[in-house]
């Protein structure tokens, strides 16, 4: 029997009008879907009705399926014959651990198709209308995760400041430590930030404030995963502040 095909499929930020036409088709004929916590439910009405839907869904310090039961998972059922749609929040390859996967199913000679999907960062500064380059003012971005291990001991001196952007996925439980670090690695305390709270979805809210207010900012609006930190001039040029009269959100 010849075995299946594993896609790692990215889902985008969460609305259904962001999936690539590659990730609705392939949605659409999958038998076996194994999905994020993350994904919007409306993008399961793009399934076949027979399709088997698999939640392997993750939060802090609670997961489905540890990451290893995950990758043995889509190997089994790959090597059944099966065609196995992995779909994940954002893109497979920033931050999705889709490389481990992909390495995994490697390993035991099962072919993998990657199917790009627009990342957090692009999709949740895109609904909020700030830009992450702006040639007046960034043109270097950076994605850094907020929750990886040895935080406080890596070395974030000049992913921010003048001319740059700083996007921190899953930041928002170490947000003290994060304003901290940058603060100590010389960051100006003033220096502009937006906390974008379920992006490129309905309940979409963006918050501003300086970098030594952000743990305020969090505790106190009571911001919940999934959100982004994004730090930089952008945050508060004036397209970012047209941003706030276009779409009602909030500002600190």
């Amino acid at each position: 029997m010849e075995n299946g095909t594993i896609y790692l499929v990215g889902a985008g930020p969460g609305s259904v009008d962001l999936l690539t036409l590659r990730a609705a088709r392939l949605i659409g004929r999958a038998k076996l879907i194994v999905h994020d916590g993350l994904v919007d439910p409306e993008i399961f009405s793009l399934a076949r009705p027979d399709a088997k839907l698999v939640s392997v869904a993750k939060r802090r310090a609670r997961h489905t399926l540890p990451q290893e039961d995950i990758n043995a998972l889509l190997v089994r059922e790959a090597l059944k014959g099966h065609d196995v749609v992995r779909l994940k929040g954002g893109d497979p390859f920033i931050f999705g651990r889709g490389g481990e996967e992909m390495e995994e199913a490697r390993a035991a000679g099962v072919r993998v198709e990657v199917v790009p999907g627009i990342t957090a960062a692009n999709g949740a500064a895109a609904a909020a209308q700030i830009p992450l380059t702006h040639r007046d003012h960034a043109s270097i971005v950076s994605f850094v995760a907020g929750q990886c291990k040895g935080l406080t001991e890596q070395d974030w001196a000049g992913l921010a400041g003048k001319g740059r952007t700083l996007v921190i996925y899953m930041g928002v439980k170490t947000a003290p430590q994060i304003a901290e670090k940058l603060m100590a690695d010389g960051l100006a305390p003033d220096m502009p930030l937006a906390v974008i709270e379920n992006g490129a979805r309905p309940e979409m809210r963006v918050l501003r404030g300086p970098l030594a207010a952000l743990p305020e900012l969090v505790e106190a609006e009571r911001v919940k995963s999934p959100a982004l930190i994004v730090i930089g001039e952008v945050t508060a040029d004036i397209v970012a502040q047209g941003a706030k009269l276009a779409i009602g959100v909030e500002e600190q």
